[in-house]
């Protein structure tokens, strides 16, 4: 009876809301989303992949909503069709929720962790590209711009961004400047920092150009040292914990059954 009466009210509350003409469930559920803090950053993550707009971050926390929803109602409602207890159903109707909060924001970390890696493995190349092409008498912000057309991936869409700055009347150094700020890489960091340097002071950028290619390709270098140190360590615990005792008990198990038939002889 308690949970006819529970599902009952699930029911009846949408409904009567739904009923009511003033009431709206986008406009309720973008008030929600404004009046809440973004305590978890996602305005910076989104903007750092190249989501700058409020309704992007506003489509995310709705969509956060609506997985959350969407997910714990059937789950409720059919723990209180068979009768479970009103203790586990709360518990779930607290816990699921935020293990689907917390999943969407670990999901979206992961971009934002894909993103940084794939500038990262892409600068060595883009740099000995730039170094190429201005050693063909190419200017630098036609050196952007052939790069933009033709390649592919985030560093390559950040170069764009830094072209539409340019042909918006802001400086190239200015441009290139708050690239650095928005990409969180040490290389892009310096790199940037480096060419500003060369452009305002008049110093020979191709030197400049050279000795950054050397060393993004030495930090991609230890980079790809490192994550073969983590494989190599992780590829061990199955060798460990699974085919050596294997092994083992294969080894060992003709001795062993020899053992007892003679015990038992």
């Amino acid at each position: 009876m308690r949970s006819a009466l529970l599902i009952a009210l699930l029911f009846l509350i949408p409904f009567f809301i739904l009923i009511n003409d003033q009431f709206s469930w986008e406009e309720f559920a973008l008030t929600s989303v404004h009046r809440t803090s973004d305590i978890t950053s996602v305005r910076a993550k989104l903007l750092e992949l190249g989501e700058s707009f409020e309704s992007d971050y506003e489509n995310f926390r709705l969509k956060q909503l609506f997985y959350c929803g969407a997910i714990t109602l059937p789950i409720v409602i059919f723990l209180l069709v068979n009768g479970n207890s009103l203790t586990s159903v709360i518990g779930i109707l607290i816990l699921l929720p935020i293990t689907v909060f917390i999943f969407l924001e670990r999901s979206l970390s992961r971009r934002v962790s894909k993103y940084r890696s794939q500038i990262d493995s892409d600068f060595p190349g883009v740099v000995e590209m730039m170094t190429l092409a201005l050693s063909a008498g190419e200017s630098p912000l036609t050196v952007l711009q052939r790069i933009s057309s033709r390649g592919q991936g985030p560093l390559t869409r950040e170069f764009s961004l830094v072209i539409e700055d340019v042909k918006e009347g802001r400086p190239f150094s200015q441009a290139l400047d708050s690239m650095g700020r928005r990409v969180h890489s040490i290389s892009v960091r310096r790199f940037v920092d480096a060419l500003v340097t060369a452009a305002t002071r008049g110093a020979p950028l191709i030197d400049v150009l050279h000795s950054h290619a050397k060393e993004a390709r030495d930090f991609q270098r230890n980079l790809t040292l490192a994550a073969a140190g983590k494989s190599e360590i992780s590829m061990m615990i199955p060798v460990v914990f699974l085919i050596l005792p294997i092994s083992i008990l294969f080894a060992l198990w003709p001795s062993l059954s020899n053992l007892n038939l003679f015990a038992t002889g």
